[in-house]
């Protein structure tokens, strides 16, 4: 399957990303982006634009950071 890549011009601002990544999690992302057709940047951009954040800020899928220095660890909800 070939992946779907977003149409010339329609991106903004465009940057290379330059992070170091161990080689079998890039391995894995290329393959998630071609198994749902989709190119690697244009997979990457839409997890940016649709991460869910809790209230702090934080993806809601990475393990909770201890409190801040002072921060009371009071449920918003």
């Amino acid at each position: 399957m070939a992946s779907t890549r977003l149409p010339r011009g329609t991106r903004r601002e465009v940057v290379t990303l330059g992070y170091d990544v161990e080689r079998d999690n890039k391995d894995r992302w290329a393959k998630i982006a071609a198994h749902v057709g989709m190119s690697a940047s244009a997979l990457f951009d839409a997890m940016v634009e649709n991460i869910e954040l809790d209230q702090r800020g934080y993806p809601v899928w990475l393990p909770a950071k201890p409190a801040i220095d002072g921060e009371l660890p009071i449920d918003s909800v």
